[in-house]
């Protein structure tokens, strides 16, 4: 009776110790459920966050290279303007010059038109001064414009006759007879003026600006007959030499006599050839 009681007891304190045990399990595992969770939960954030703040990272990391290749792209941008405008500024500054040279030589230009229509004026004022010094008369061939002989010793002589002159000019007149037409004529009478002035200034150097040239044609014959003698002489060129050296001479004597008289006009002998 004793040892049945025993063993009950026994029973009574394992099966309590055993509940208490179980209780004991549960209640720790009630308690550290939710602390687990929570820890579960915490690092799940802080992967989030790690991974928020890679992304965040890399997101910086490119807009920094994107702010970089902007500004490089900018800075040159603005040295190619920079080095465009200092082109700019040199190809200005060299019109400018360019301007400033056209400029001097506008003024240059006009100091010589200037310079020029003085000595016109003074020309022109001195023309009264020009007297008829001496003339002769060329004769031409029938529709020919080629200086004879004859034609060309005339001409020395003249020209040795205005040598010693210092203020003279030389009028060279071109006609022809009434045949042909005008056009044909006035064409011909400049041939041979031409063929006159050619001559003084390649053969006694007379100096061209000293010379004027017309060709007239069949205008102010000589001879207003219809024959060939009076067709002959209307066939000619007329030199004639006008100096103002006389003028000069007189007004520096005492008297105001002139030093040279005007001679009279010479005459060439016109060829005896005959139309052809």
């Amino acid at each position: 009776m004793k040892g049945t009681g025993f063993l009950a007891t026994t029973c009574i304190v394992t099966g309590a110790l055993l509940a208490g045990g179980c209780a004991t399990k549960k209640y720790v595992r009630n308690t550290t459920a939710p602390i687990q969770a929570k820890v579960d939960q915490v690092g799940e954030q802080t992967n989030r966050n790690g991974q928020q703040i890679e992304e965040t990272r890399t997101t910086l990391t490119n807009q920094v290279k994107q702010v970089d290749e902007k500004a490089q792209s900018g800075i040159s941008a603005a040295q190619e303007r920079a080095s465009t405008a200092d082109q700019h500024a040199l190809a200005a500054d060299q019109h400018a010059t360019d301007a400033m040279n056209r400029a001097n030589q506008a003024a240059q230009t006009a100091d010589s038109a200037n310079r020029g229509l003085d000595n016109l004026r003074t020309t022109v004022a001195n023309l009264d001064d020009y007297k008829l010094q001496t003339s002769a008369s060329v004769p031409f061939k029938f529709n020919q414009f080629r200086l004879s002989d004859d034609a060309k010793q005339d001409l020395d002589r003249f020209a040795d006759s205005v040598k010693p002159d210092k203020r003279f000019f030389i009028a060279v007149e071109g006609y022809t007879d009434s045949s042909g037409t005008k056009q044909y004529n006035e064409e011909l009478s400049r041939r041979r003026a031409d063929a006159v002035v050619e001559y003084l200034v390649a053969k006694h150097d007379i100096p061209i600006y000293r010379i004027h040239m017309v060709g007239l044609g069949e205008e102010k014959p000589v001879d207003e007959g219809r024959n060939r003698a009076a067709r002959a002489k209307n066939r000619r060129v007329e030199v004639k030499i006008f100096s103002a050296d006389q003028v000069t001479a007189s007004l520096n004597q005492p008297d105001n006599s002139a030093s040279r008289t005007e001679t009279a006009p010479a005459s060439i002998t016109p060829d005896s050839a005959s139309r052809q």
